[in-house]
Parts: C-alpha cells; structure tokens; sequence
C-alpha cells in the first residue's frame, strides 16, 4: 500500500524507505510544495485504527514541535490522509543527512572524549525538552542521528510523556526499549526526567564499551538486570571523568543519578576537558 511513489495529501512523495520501528516506518521523501527534501514517518495503518497508538502519534508530533532546539529534529508538518480507502497518519520532519549512532556503533566504539561531546549534546536537547514538560523515554543509539559535521540530533518521541507545566511526573505503562530501561521504569514508579539522565548513561557505556552493561536472552530478563545486577565495571582506558559521568547517571535510585540532563551536560564538557 505505502511504497515509492506514494504521494502523501498531494504533496509529499516517499521516495526511499530509510528506516522503522514499532509504531511505523521513515521514508525519504520530496516535498513538492516546497522543493526539499523531507523525512515522513507513516504511522502502521493498523495501528493507526487504534484510538490509543493514533493519539500516541498525534502526541509525538505535538511533543516534537513545541521543541526548538538545535540538537532535536525539526517537525513540519502532521496530517492524515487516505492511500488505496484506508487511513495514513503521517509526521513530516527535518531530513537530516548521516546516519544513527547504532550504525556507527557497529563499526567502533566510540573514544572518551567523542563519547561525552555526544553526551553532552544530547543532555542539552533533553534539558531543553524537559523543559517542556517532555519526557522522552526512549533515548538509544537508534534514536540519535550523527550529522554529517558530527552533531548529534535527538529524534522520535513516539512514547513521550507530556505532562501539564509544573509538574514532570506521571505513572505509566513501561513503554522504553528493555537495553536502555530505567529500573523505575519496570516497577510502575514515577516517570521523571531521571529515565532520560539513566538511557543517556546507557548510551555512553554503550560508545565507550561496544556493548551493553546487560544482555539477555529476553527483554524481561534484561529488565531484571536493570531493577538488580550491579553496572559491569568500565575499563581502566576510560579516565576517571568521563567514568564517573557515566556511572552516576547509571545509579539504580533516581534521586543518586545527575540532578538534571543540564547538569550531566556540564559534567560532561568538564569531563572532556579534564
């Protein structure tokens, strides 16, 4: 149904399929109102018949557009349309050339100082959408495209809580990829930024190891690594800066981990200067 050619509300043409996940997949795509390239992500249509994973779509574009900060993905545009009589959600963002962080992780690990650049980066577009009241909940490699200049750009919030201003907590269902899971995010605690500042951490072990500090056979038992089992130690190549950057935000008790994304931000600039 949806494949090259497609055009979107007669005006966008998908025109390479770049990428997917849970909740529907990314084309390039040309937007010919405007003359540009486009990145579209086209909600799964069974999902989209879905009341709740239509309004969780819905809430992505709205969560992603009161954002403008250079390190998050630009959103254009959200419509719905129908292709071949069945109904198309669609996001149109920012196309940003690169590739993902987990592509270049399967080539290389990343070194100390390029590993808390990136951290850096990416706390300081999560600040910015904590400000917002945006909790992303699923901050991972995949989610994190490198620039051609070797900036960071945060993208998908597909499971984002949104909450109302002042207050930047909410109980619900655990939605985060289990590798980068927070451990309150499995014992139907709070959500708070704290789950961000815990996926960033995993992230920076991930760069500077080549591999998660846990793996399973199943995502429940590398949750139960996540709720239980002590973080594997860094090697003695890591300096004690940037180890205790990552660390710390890997605290298993929230109120332990960094403060905020700001400040891990800040301890991790420091910790590329040290």
């Amino acid at each position: 149904m949806i494949g090259p050619r497609t055009t979107l509300n007669d005006r966008y043409l998908l025109t390479s399929r770049v990428g997917g996940g849970g909740m529907g997949e990314v084309w390039r795509a040309d937007d010919t109102v405007l003359g540009r390239a486009v990145a579209v992500k086209v909600m799964t249509p069974a999902l989209a018949e879905n009341p709740t994973f239509a309004q969780r779509f819905q809430n992505e574009a709205r969560a992603m557009a009161t954002l403008r900060h250079p390190g998050v993905v630009d959103v254009y545009d959200y419509g719905t349309c129908e292709v071949d009589g069945r109904r198309v959600s669609f996001l149109v963002m920012e196309f940003v050339e690169g590739e993902s962080l987990d592509r270049v992780l399967r080539r290389q690990a990343l070194g100390p100082a390029a590993t808390m650049r990136l951290v850096a980066e990416v706390a300081d577009a999560l600040a910015a959408a904590h400000e917002q009241g945006i909790v992303h909940r699923d901050v991972k490699p995949a989610n994190l495209l490198i620039r051609p200049d070797g900036r960071v750009a945060l993208t998908d919030f597909g499971i984002a809580h949104s909450v109302s201003a002042g207050q930047l907590t909410a109980t619900g269902a655990m939605l985060c990829s289990a590798g980068y899971c927070a451990p309150e995010m499995a014992t139907a605690s709070d959500v708070t930024p704290a789950v961000d500042v815990y996926a960033l951490g995993v992230v920076a072990y991930e760069c500077l190891t080549g591999h998660l500090p846990f793996q399973g056979d199943t995502p429940v038992q590398i949750i139960y690594k996540h709720l239980h089992a002590p973080i594997p130690a860094l090697g003695a190549d890591v300096p004690p800066g940037p180890r205790q950057v990552v660390m710390r935000a890997l605290d298993k008790a929230p109120d332990r981990r960094w403060t905020s994304a700001a400040e891990m931000a800040a301890a991790a600039r420091h910790a590329m200067a040290s």
